[in-house]
């Protein structure tokens, strides 16, 4: 089976790991932490890391830090993986979620942004905080939140779990990698990601203050390290010794990993040209890092599941993307804008095997796959 996104591990990790034993260190304390913080925030060019248990752990942390509570409205991508919203919900707050936009597949910023002016314009409800995923490596168009923060205040979170090493190439933040833009970025490591730590998360900021009280939070708000004195309501967010060595190996061969993802990318967009499909988004302004290779299939076509099928007998596997947040059962009640480019999105979406590890021949073996599927069907539109 060609598997869909599966770790490489061909770096310093077990070397690392040894280290970790041979001292003792296993735990939240010990010195691969605070190298992995240094050197991811060195790497995004953030001024500060926080390492965290998991994504979702920096994303909760991230949207308290911004004043998420009870009482206040965070604007949330609608098509995104769950734990974008729960992670709102942790903290008590509401959630409005904002459809997609058509050509990146991330949160439409401009509806977003006309929404709010035309909310602020009659007295009524606008969200105190934005978080912003970036899906399947593309970067979202920031300049609309941005817009939004220096009118309205309003917080800016970057969800960048799936996105790391992707940046923008022009605009307002040109030359800048994703979870640098907002005021407070998240990134995943889970085990099927770009790099991973085996599990865990990393939250960035330029603020000092803001990354003093998120280290704080994540050692369950612990006042010295010596008392068993506490200050607020904290979480046993830190990410160990063990999985930071880890992240540390993966992170020295990142550079290596997204030109991997890249060159993958290309290949499957220059392959799947003539079939009826809508390859992987790719804006002007915006260097993906394609940490799954997604795509659409035209309508009247094939659907996702018939093609997940086919392509697992042939030893292929894929997987339809998430459905919207809206038609989940915890968010159906939620209040959101549109919705109707997210429910096309999941009812036409799929991603294939995009691992670092995969080779240029099973790529053909997919594409060929994918070739035989639709080799007597006719292109339609999208």
């Amino acid at each position: 089976m060609i598997p869909l996104s599966e770790p490489t591990f061909t770096g310093n990790e077990a070397q690392y790991l040894r280290e970790c034993v041979d001292s003792g260190y296993v735990s939240s304390v010990g010195p691969f932490v605070e190298r992995f913080e240094k050197m991811f925030a060195a790497t995004v060019g953030a001024s500060h890391a926080v390492a965290c248990a998991s994504g979702t752990a920096a994303l909760h942390v991230a949207l308290r830090l911004a004043g998420a509570q009870p009482g206040r409205l965070v604007a949330v991508s609608d098509f995104t993986f769950i734990a974008s919203a729960n992670a709102v919900t942790y903290t008590g707050a509401d959630v409005l979620l904002v459809d997609s936009e058509c050509a990146t597949w991330n949160m439409n910023t401009e509806l977003l942004h006309d929404e709010v002016c035309r909310r602020a314009r009659r007295g009524e409800r606008i969200p105190d905080v934005v978080e912003v995923v970036h899906v399947f490596g593309h970067p979202a168009r920031m300049e609309p939140l941005l817009e939004l923060r220096d009118r309205f205040g309003i917080l800016i979170v970057e969800d960048a779990a799936e996105a790391l090493g992707a940046e923008w190439c022009s605009g307002a933040a040109a030359g800048m990698g994703v979870g640098t833009v907002g005021d407070i970025g998240c990134f995943s490591f889970n085990g099927n990601k770009i790099i991973t730590s085996g599990g865990g998360g990393m939250l960035v900021t330029a603020d000092a203050e803001l990354a003093a009280r998120a280290q704080h939070l994540t050692n369950q708000a612990k006042l010295g390290r010596t008392t068993y004195h506490h200050d607020t309501v904290g979480y046993n967010y830190r990410l160990n010794n063990l999985s930071a060595a880890v992240g540390l190996a993966q992170l020295e061969r990142l550079h290596d990993a997204v030109r991997t993802k890249r060159g993958i990318a290309r290949r499957y967009s220059d392959g799947l040209g003539r079939l009826p499909l809508s390859v992987a988004p790719r804006a002007s302004w915006a260097n993906p890092s394609y940490w799954l290779y997604s795509l659409l299939i035209y309508e009247n076509m094939l659907g996702p599941e018939h093609v997940v099928s086919a392509l697992a007998e042939r030893d292929v596997q894929a997987r339809r993307v998430w459905p919207p947040l809206h038609a989940q059962a915890p968010y159906r009640s939620a209040e959101r804008l549109g919705g109707e480019v997210s429910e096309k999105l999941y009812r036409r979406g799929l991603s294939l095997p995009s691992s670092t590890q995969l080779t240029e021949a099973d790529q053909a073996t997919v594409l060929r796959a994918l070739t035989e599927l639709f080799r007597w069907r006719h292109p339609a539109r999208t």
